[in-house]
Parts: C-alpha cells; structure tokens; sequence
C-alpha cells in the first residue's frame, strides 16, 4: 500500500502540493494536534511545550495535546516525529538532542536537518555550571585545580543523550580532570543528590537552579553564554574561563516532519510567534529564567544550520557513544 507520505513526496516533485497545501491550510486544523516531546514530564522542555501548546490551543481554537516520550537520547520521541505524515497535525518539540543523540548513538534512522521542516525557534536560555558547597572553589578555574588534586573523588551528575552531558565531559577532556560521571533519569534525582553530596558538579538551564542557588544550597561557577548573567553577575562566563568553545545556550523549538504543505508551516509560525509575543506570555518566560525567540522558518532553519556542527565537534571531542 503507498502511503500518504510517498503520494505527497510525488505531488511535490510535480508541483501539485503547493496548491493543496495552500487550500489545506486555510482549513488548517480541523483536529487536535499532537506535540511529540521526547523527555519526561517536568523537565524544562516540557514546561516550554505546556506553556505553548495551551496558547497555541487557544488561538487555533483545537487542543494542542503533550505526547512525553522520554528515551536515552531523546531518539524514540524524535523518530516517531520524522515518520509521522506531513501534514501539521504531529510536529516535535526538540532541543540540542536533535544534533547530540545521532551523533552518539550513530542512528541514521532520520537526519536532524533533512527529516524535518523548521517551524519556529520558542525560547533561549543559557546554561549554568554548579558545584555543592562540600568543594572549596568560587571559579572553573579553581575547580579544576581541586579536581586535580583529587582524582576520582568528586562526580559530574548528568542525564544520558543531553547536552549538558556532552558539554562537561568535553570539559573533562579538554581540561584534563579524573572525574567520575554519574547517569540518572532526570534531574530531581539530581538535585536530590547534590543536595545530598553525592555528586558533586551539574550544568543545567539557568531557570531550574535558580532557587536552588539562592537558597545557598549550590555555587554557580560558570555561566555558559557570550555575556554575563544578570541574575547572577559574579559568575563568570566559559569564554572569561578560557573556554570559549562553550559560550552555547539552551534552546528549545519546534518541527514538522518534512514534507509538511508550507502553507501550514507558515500558518503554525505565525500563531506560535503570536503566543511568544504575548505580554502575559513573556512574563511568564522571564520567571523561568527564558526568552521568547519569535521568527520566521528561515530563522530557525539558519540557526539550526548553524548549531550542527559545533555539537557534532563537542561529541566527537568528548568521546561519549551511546549504549
């Protein structure tokens, strides 16, 4: 049986669809439609997929649903997305995952460029590196010292097929230190942990350590962005602790499976920057620490084009495979 993918995929190369895709749109939708989140409920990623999916829902008048399909990688959430039909009504809420996960995992079952159509980039923010109060160091500097001069005695938290973990075991690479990776499943076994001293250094968004820090129970160390905090303006960025390969960010976006009408693309686009727009919206955003990144697909598709290489670099450094 040929598929509806296959008859559009042929439609396109005849010069059909963009006729069908155009009157599709204007009805665009008539059904719910499912947002595929590959990471567990909770995690900053799908905070961002709540807060957009309930006003996305409310402008295009069907429910926007949630589908949580965390996996090792984010890889099971992001294949099912690139398999679904092209047709607007599954799209995929990703983030550095979408270039970390096949480079660890060498999975060839979608390429993270061409599986997909860039819909629109949602949020930024940027990364904080953490320390427990057990480690006598106010900078990475000082922290690398101390971890010299203890090998093998402190533990680097992190969730496997994320970015933070390629990121603080290139730093562990690159900065030559003996420390002990630790996996878990998500992050409140982490901060429990760390509370705990367990493990003894983390690097996570800005927006869900924030608390934390203010409560004295971590110690940021270094800020991962070109400038300095302005919450935390003490903190040193990677690029000031000679590590300028880091000034990275989180960013959070969203996708369609490719060969979605662009009439629909454009439709989708435009609500969703509407929704980032919104003044209740962005308030919200900055209680979280984050940033509204409304754009067109071009937008999105040159910065995805852009961030690519640097983490299949930081992959590549960083030794890690998945298992």
């Amino acid at each position: 049986m040929i598929s509806k993918r296959t008859i559009l995929r042929a439609l396109l190369a005849a010069g059909v669809a963009p006729l069908a895709g155009a009157a599709r749109a204007q009805a665009f939708p008539t059904r719910p439609i499912r947002v595929i989140v590959p990471f567990a409920a909770g995690t900053p990623n799908d905070v961002v997929a709540r807060l957009v999916a309930d006003g996305l829902g409310a402008r295009l008048g069907q429910s926007v649903v949630v589908d949580n399909r965390p996996s090792a990688g984010a890889l099971i959430g992001t294949r099912a997305a690139a398999a679904a039909e092209p047709d607007g009504y599954t799209l995929l809420l990703n983030s550095s995952s979408l270039f970390v996960a096949p480079a660890m995992y060498k999975d060839r079952s979608f390429d993270p460029l061409k599986s997909f159509v860039p819909v629109a980039n949602l949020v930024w923010a940027s990364w904080l590196m953490v320390i427990t109060g057990s480690v006598p160091a106010q900078t990475l500097a000082e922290f690398v010292a101390y971890a010299k001069a203890h090998p093998g005695k402190l533990g680097f938290a992190y969730i496997p097929g994320t970015a933070p973990q390629l990121v603080g075991e290139w730093l562990k690479v690159k900065a030559g230190m003996d420390v002990t990776s630790v996996a878990y499943r998500g992050g409140p076994q982490v901060l429990a942990d760390m509370m705990a001293g367990r493990v003894h250094l983390y690097i996570a968004p800005a927006t869900t350590l924030v608390a934390l820090i203010e409560q004295g129970k971590f110690r940021p160390i270094a800020y991962f962005n070109a400038q300095r905090s302005p919450q935390f303006p003490q903190v040193p960025t990677m690029i000031e602790s000679g590590f300028p390969e880091l000034a990275l960010g989180y960013w959070v976006g969203l996708l369609a499976p490719a060969g979605t009408p662009r009439a629909i693309v454009e439709r989708l686009n435009g609500e969703v920057n509407a929704v980032l727009r919104a003044p209740a919206m962005v308030e919200r955003l900055h209680k979280l620490g984050l940033e509204g990144r409304p754009g067109s697909p071009e937008d999105f598709a040159a910065f995805l084009n852009e961030e690519m290489p640097k983490w299949v670099d930081i992959v590549k450094v960083s030794g890690v495979k998945g298992e």
